[in-house]
């Protein structure tokens, strides 16, 4: 398998669908919201992407469920699984792993099998009122596999901490989650300079805005009938779209806020990938500045040194 990992706005899709073409892979997604149906432009599905000459690329693991919905990375796993194994009994030699959460990444990585944990009503109410800061800091203190990634609600890191919590009582009483063997993967990363990160996400934030009608996205998600709290839920573009729609912030403060939190998120997703790093995988890092074909013509060098290894 070759697993590649970027931040945000990196150009990650169309390096994979290019790499698909390549070889006649298929992409897996890694994305923790992409998952959602409904929720395209916010979450950056660009589904158009996946055609290269005029060949569509297949993908799986985007729209499994409705948006509204929660999907744990307990199912999401099961997911990746059913759908990794099909491409094996298909003999797809090159299955793609594409996505920004690490977490996600490295759990089939390294093989974690997550169990689907309970509310914790108790531990809800004790966490109630904490900063999302000491939420976070709490939560890392459960170990390197607690994502604190795509966490900007506290209502998020609180969950987060519940399924942490109940992994570190279960440990306790001498049962672990390692059901799924490890995937040996090729590991890339897409980097960037960070002032060029930036400059592409606040390009792409206006992109969405003013041209691909994101508002009118959420708009849509909230006439359907999903709660606003489940939309804030979510993070980034619904969190704050949403607070805009309902009359909480204006425009501007809805941009200038959300342009700020994207921007820490690519921040911490490059965190955790540089953190797999010191968790024993080889990242292989590619300059995304570069041209397409250049990143291409690298990733199928290092795809078969790889392979000689």
């Amino acid at each position: 398998m070759i697993t590649l990992l970027g931040p945000t706005a990196s150009g990650k899709t169309s390096l994979a669908v290019h790499l698909a073409y390549e070889l006649g892979g298929e992409i897996l997604s890694a994305d923790s919201r992409q998952l959602y149906k409904g929720m395209d432009i916010g979450t950056g599905k660009d589904l158009g992407e996946y055609n290269h000459r005029g060949q569509s690329i297949a993908y799986h693991l985007i729209d499994l469920v409705p948006a509204g919905e929660r999907f744990s990375l307990f199912s999401w796993q099961r997911a990746f699984h059913r759908a990794y194994e099909d491409l094996t009994e298909r003999g797809i030699r090159y299955p793609i792993l594409c996505g920004g959460t690490g977490l996600y990444a490295e759990a089939v990585l390294r093989g974690y099998h997550l169990p689907d944990v309970p509310p914790n009503p108790s531990l809800r109410e004790a966490l109630r009122g904490e900063t999302l800061e000491a939420l976070r800091i709490r939560l890392s203190s459960y170990g390197a596999l607690h994502n604190t990634t795509d966490l900007d609600s506290p209502q998020r890191a609180i969950r987060a901490i519940e399924i942490a919590e109940y992994i570190r009582q279960q440990r306790a009483s001498g049962l672990d989650y390692t059901e799924y063997p490890p995937i040996d993967s090729l590991i890339l990363c897409l980097d960037l300079p960070r002032e060029e990160r930036r400059s592409r996400i606040t390009l792409r934030l206006r992109e969405r805005l003013e041209h691909q009608n994101m508002i009118g996205e959420v708009e849509g998600l909230l006439a359907s009938g999903i709660p606003a709290e489940d939309l804030i839920y979510y993070g980034l573009e619904y969190k704050f779209v949403t607070r805009y729609l309902l009359g909480d912030i204006s425009y501007d403060e809805m941009f200038t806020s959300l342009e700020t939190a994207i921007h820490q998120f690519a921040k911490r997703q490059m965190t955790w990938f540089r953190g797999m790093e010191r968790r024993g995988f080889t990242l292989h890092y590619i300059d995304a500045m570069l041209p397409m074909q250049d990143q291409v013509e690298l990733a199928l060098q290092l795809l078969h040194r790889w392979e000689d290894s």
